[in-house]
């Protein structure tokens, strides 16, 4: 390979210089050429240089044999009682220039760099925030660990642990404002369809005694006693989060759709949604705030818990399009009656023409009954266990029924006469296996559209999963309101960049193989300032792709390699 001058004369008459390099194509064998520099027009360059021609030619000259002398056969040399230097980290993890891709190209770089210029630090906010997002993602762990651990990064991040600190201060103050920007430039560069938007409550629990003014005790996911946080999370039909908000342990999951989606209509300036969601959000409150607000909904349905005129809609077989795998599906718009609390405060009920949807499956009856049965041995376990004729007031106890006094006599029963397996209920329970409902405000819209955009609920479900799971958003290892935001933020842009990975990677790899992957791009030390990369895949050709970076040299010099980082940013 060697490079040159190209001097090509443009039809403005101007003469345009560039450095290429000649090569010959490994498939065909035919000599080529690709354009290494562009240098500008020789009459611009005169101006800066005596003679151009003469110096760009002994560039070129120095290139090629800069080139020839990089592509020499290394030589290392090591002694065999050489031990390993503890004070250094030999390994680094270079794979974390993915999520880098991501970062700058939604421009957060950028947004900290400016919001900076205005404060009093010497410390930087940007490279901290980095190093947590990539942490997260990475290898999830406490801010202090993150800390520690942070020369595993081929990253130069000179900061001190109170840095890290002091900065999730700044980061709370900026949380809106970030999370506004994210959303534009998720619009500009990959696309935003909020047709449907997607949204979903969780909480996350501390471990801590005493609730505080914050963390309170509420209605637990994961049935624990701790004082919890609520997050609300909106999502859109990509399964790009869109944005979140935090909520006091104790509010209900139906209160928190209306301040979300308040912030949604007026600061991201969006038209008409249509809200999907699990049934946790159908409340009266929720629909009348989307129909006077221009909005739509799909939300799923309780059956068991409905009308007896709806229970028997549902089970009347009539009107039902069945399909050859059993699945079948009917739908109907009928006038329903919602329950809505006027600005005095009073409740009333509302007159609004809903669309209800009604299929059946199969495989839910199966995996419903399934279920039921575990729920019902769980119950006789309960039921043996039982000293004193107490028993939890929810979960498989409401298949037991109880009656601790004979109602003719008065006479108290044996503790084995207290309590047995409620037949009638699991017999009414069964009728319904297989059913579900969804309510919509779309009425013309095609039974199978809606129920796919229900369907696609299950992404955003994925998403509190991976928060949970692979980002480790638990344990929360700050206390005041302020760095509990701070640290939520760093979770959902780690959530967004790794989502966008895997839209740029046809969502073909679960949250789980792409981190490992990333964390096998790794590079040790040998000696002279090299380093050796030991892992290429299939998959890490499609992080080339998306990012433009060569993943497959196996040794790079550090300067290589800031190089590279220092690329991914432009």
């Amino acid at each position: 390979m060697t490079m040159f001058l190209k001097k090509d004369k443009r039809p403005n008459g101007r003469i345009h210089l560039s450095i290429v390099e000649g090569y010959r194509d490994p498939l065909t064998g035919k000599p080529k050429q690709r354009n290494i520099q562009t240098l500008g027009y020789l009459d611009e360059l005169e101006k800066e240089f005596d003679n151009p021609i003469l110096h760009f030619t002994e560039v070129a000259k120095k290139m090629t044999e800069d080139e020839k002398q990089n592509n020499l056969p290394l030589t290392f040399s090591f002694s065999p009682d050489e031990v390993i230097d503890t004070s250094a980290t030999l390994r680094k993890n270079l794979g974390f220039v993915v999520l880098s891709h991501f970062y700058h190209k939604l421009g957060i770089d950028g947004f900290l760099i400016n919001r900076q210029r205005n404060l009093n630090i010497k410390f930087s906010l940007n490279n901290i925030f980095q190093l947590l997002v990539y942490s997260r993602v990475l290898n999830p762990c406490s801010k202090k660990k993150a800390f520690e651990t942070k020369d595993d990064l081929f990253m130069d991040v000179n900061i001190g642990i109170n840095d890290i600190y002091r900065s999730l201060d700044h980061f709370c103050r900026y949380k809106d404002a970030l999370l506004l920007h994210l959303h534009e430039m998720v619009r500009m560069q990959y696309g935003r369809d909020t047709n449907k938007v997607y949204y979903d409550v969780t909480n996350y629990y501390f471990e801590i005694k005493e609730p505080d003014d914050f963390r309170k005790k509420g209605i637990s996911k994961e049935y624990r006693k701790n004082p919890i946080v609520q997050m609300g999370l909106l999502m859109d039909n990509k399964g790009l989060p869109i944005t979140y908000r935090l909520f006091e342990g104790n509010t209900n999951d139906c209160e928190t759709l209306m301040p979300v989606l308040d912030n949604l209509k007026d600061d991201y300036g969006l038209g008409k949604v249509i809200v999907v969601a699990d049934k946790g959000m159908n409340t009266g409150e929720n629909i009348a705030y989307n129909i006077l607000n221009k909005n739509g909904y799909i939300y799923s349905q309780t059956i068991r818990g409905g009308s007896d005129e709806f229970k028997k809609y549902v089970l009347d077989q009539n009107g039902y399009v069945t399909h050859d795998d059993g699945f079948k599906i009917k739908s109907r718009v009928v006038s329903v009656k919602i329950n809505v609390t006027n600005t005095e405060g009073k409740t009333k009920k509302v007159d609004i023409i809903q669309k209800q949807v009604v299929f059946y499956s199969p495989d839910f009856a199966k995996r419903t009954g399934r279920e039921r049965e575990k729920a019902i041995e769980k119950a006789r376990k309960l039921m043996s266990k039982s000293k004193n004729g107490k028993l939890p007031e929810n979960g498989a106890a409401k298949y037991i029924k109880s009656q601790p006094l004979d109602k003719k006599t008065g006479e108290i029963f044996e503790l084995s006469e207290i309590h047995w397996i409620d037949s009638d209920k699991i017999d009414e329970e069964s009728k319904y296996d297989g059913y579900y409902a969804i309510v919509t405000s779309e009425l013309k819209m095609p039974n199978e559209e809606i129920l796919d955009a229900y369907r696609s609920l299950w992404k955003i479900e994925e998403s509190f999963k991976i928060t949970k799971t692979e980002l480790k958003t638990r344990p929360v290892n700050v206390s005041t309101k302020d760095h509990i935001e701070a640290h939520f933020l760093t979770c959902f842009i780690s959530l967004l960049l790794i989502r966008l990975l895997q839209l740029s990677t046809d969502n073909k790899y679960s949250t789980k193989v792409l981190v490992n992957e990333m964390n096998n791009i790794s590079g040790t030390y040998l000696d002279k300032n090299y380093y050796m990369l030991d892992y290429y895949s299939d998959i890490v050709k499609e992080f080339e792709a998306i990012t433009g970076i060569n993943f497959s040299k196996r040794f790079m010099k550090l300067g290589e390699i800031k190089k590279i980082i220092a690329d991914v940013k432009k």
